[in-house]
């Protein structure tokens, strides 16, 4: 029989149960699933014991948390515009504590659409979405709405505000925007666009990571956070939260001001099953931004790059008959060629050195080989408007625009107003330094490539080079910058070479260090000639984060094949099964051979190929192998 202490224990239970369960009917659930129905995206509206509207979401894979359940959250302080517009009944407190959910909407979308140029010739756009519709309870005139987009390759969400009567503009002080990650999840930390990205657990970061931040969950499931059609708002980073064990919170630059009818950009975390399908998947960054707004596209024109650094005209004519000689399009004049760089006195409408631009500019059409020029963000800032009609009348193809700012929204806004300048003035630009995509290549396909990577400016190690593809590659292209000759280089030759199909930029620079002078005859630079910048398909076949990676791309009806190791030497095999069946290809191999009489030592082999072939291939520490696969 019962004693009086456990009936009175009993009954409290009963209570709390009630009183759970109230809180639970209280709380407004709504779930989307992926057209795929692996990945599901949780919504929950709830109230807190002093009746203040909470938001929160989860994501999984396959019942797999990926997200656990994290807040939505931005901090708004709109009094100036309130007081200049003379608004009155304006929300008192925290703005969103007093909105109420009001309507909810699930529609789909599959397509496919044609980049002008890109890793693959069709992209696939398929969701499932879901619009949440809030008005805040001391102002009908005040609504907001998250919306929610989940694809098979991941979710993605916004905080979207549409028209208010009031003429109002939201100032977004922060965005408290959490990502709760299940326990044993490292991360893949980056500090700046530039550094070296650092497997860490989740705690004691020193600094904030940059953006797109990959992440290894112990499920197994690889994922990533990224933000995705940034053009008018300021960049995110990822921070730890100081009061939550496992969580990643968005870390705004500074607080941006939006008119009413706009929204955040896309909040994304991307997932897959191996760290290969996750950069597979980077589309997904793509098809959050919106179609090129450039009509006419025929003057975007990919394709390798070499710089002259002597900034003269022989110098320059050299590596003009270079590249003709070796199908590379394009020329860059770096810095200094208008004067001093880092500061507003100098012209950059004006050649300032002993160089006779209208010669070269000449001498290189009629050798096919268009002309870059350097601007740095001094000048592009002082007098971009005048000196990108004077381009298009010298007849330069391309801008290449240095150690551009970026972050706040002001320089976000410049930038993207200065590429639709470049655009206008049918200009291609690359933006070095610290700058990436997130995705808006799409609209402004003008911009053939930025920088916002590690690459042999720094002359980094096998380490770092079989990292970034599972890392800043999902961001897309990214100029690696690839030296060949230049004794500091810390990688074999070879592994060079197989960085110009591994490192996706469809303005691809090669020879970064070196001078054409450098070239005494060696075969395998044919490869460099062959490989395109731009491709009709792209597979990973193969990789692990900072270990290893096999990427094939094709074009047409060849395929380059690309693989590196890290300092540790490897045997990786090659599956040809992405081949088309019943038909025979050859291979030219493009390896590491220390036996070699070239001072590269690299040599060439053919072999024959079909779809049920497997080759092995010894990579040596730090070491890569290029295939040329054509059919017979």
């Amino acid at each position: 029989m019962p004693t009086c202490k456990s009936i009175t224990l009993m009954a409290i239970l009963f209570l709390l149960t009630i009183n759970l369960n109230a809180v639970a009917k209280q709380e407004q659930v709504k779930s989307l699933s992926s057209p795929d129905g692996k990945i599901k995206f949780t919504f929950y509206a709830g109230k807190n014991r002093k009746k203040q509207s909470l938001f929160f979401y989860s994501v999984s894979k396959e019942q797999q948390d990926v997200i656990k359940k994290s807040r939505m959250d931005l901090d708004l302080d709109n009094h100036y515009s309130e007081w200049a517009l003379a608004i009155k009944n304006v929300p008192q407190g925290y703005w969103m504590h007093g909105l109420t959910l009001t309507d909810s909407q699930i529609t789909s979308h599959d397509s496919t659409w044609k980049p002008v140029y890109g890793e693959r010739a069709l992209v696939r756009d398929n969701y499932a979405a879901l619009k949440l519709s809030f008005v805040h309870q001391q102002n009908p005139a005040y609504t907001m709405e998250i919306r929610v987009r989940v694809y098979n390759e991941g979710v993605a969400f916004q905080y979207f505000f549409p028209d208010n009567p009031t003429g109002i503009y939201y100032r977004v002080m922060a965005e408290n925007t959490e990502f709760a990650l299940p326990p044993n999840t490292y991360a893949w930390h980056t500090p700046w666009a530039q550094a070296l990205a650092t497997r860490v657990p989740l705690k004691n970061w020193e600094n904030e990571s940059e953006r797109p931040l990959t992440l290894e969950l112990e499920s197994g499931l690889y994922a990533a956070l990224a933000e995705a059609n940034v053009k008018d708002y300021v960049r995110t980073r990822f921070s730890l939260s100081i009061d939550k064990k496992n969580t990643v919170i968005t870390k705004m630059h500074d607080p941006v001001n939006l008119i009413t009818g706009t929204g955040t950009p896309w909040r994304v975390v991307m997932i897959a099953d191996s760290a290969a399908q996750l950069l597979e998947n980077n589309d997904l960054l793509l098809n959050l931004n919106e179609p090129s707004k450039i009509a006419d596209t025929d003057w975007i024109k990919p394709g390798k790059i070499v710089r002259d650094m002597s900034l003269t005209n022989e110098g320059a004519l050299a590596w003009i008959d270079f590249a003709a000689e070796h199908n590379l399009q394009y020329l860059l004049f770096d810095w200094k060629w208008y004067g001093p760089s880092f500061t507003f006195d100098s012209d950059a409408g004006k050649v300032a050195i002993d160089l006779d631009m209208e010669k070269i500019i000449k001498y290189g059409k009629e050798k096919g080989i268009g002309i870059w020029l350097y601007v740095n963000q001094q000048a592009l800032l002082k007098q971009d408007e005048e000196i990108f009609p004077i381009y298009k009348k010298w007849g330069v193809v391309g801008v290449k625009y240095g150690f551009v700012q970026l972050g706040s929204h002001r320089w976000t806004a410049w930038l993207y107003d200065s590429i639709k300048r470049a655009a206008d003035n049918k200009l291609m630009v690359n933006i070095h330094d610290e700058f990436r995509f997130s995705g808006e290549q799409r609209t402004w396909p003008n911009v053939v490539t930025v920088e916002g990577i590690r690459g042999n400016e720094e002359m980094p190690d096998a380490n770092n080079n079989t990292t970034l593809p599972f890392t800043r590659g999902l961001a897309g292209m990214g100029d690696y910058t690839i030296c060949y000759y230049d004794e500091r280089i810390k990688t074999t030759h070879a592994h060079q070479l197989a960085l110009a199909v591994v490192m996706y930029s469809p303005l691809q620079t090669l020879f970064w260090y070196d001078e054409a002078a450098d070239y005494a005859g060696e075969k395998e630079i044919e490869f460099f000639a062959k490989v395109p910048t731009v491709w009709d398909d792209s597979k990973i076949l193969a990789g692990d984060i900072g270990q290893f990676i096999v990427t094939a791309r094709r074009s047409s009806s060849d395929w380059y094949l690309g693989a590196i190791t890290n300092k540790d030497a490897r045997k990786v095999t090659v599956d040809f099964s992405f081949l088309e069946a019943n038909t025979n290809y050859i291979a030219r191999i493009y390896y590491d051979d220390n036996t070699s009489s070239s001072k590269t030592k690299v040599s060439m082999r053919d072999v024959d190929v079909n779809n049920r072939s497997k080759i092995d291939i010894e990579l040596k520490a730090s070491g890569g192998v290029a295939l040329w696969i054509r059919k017979k």
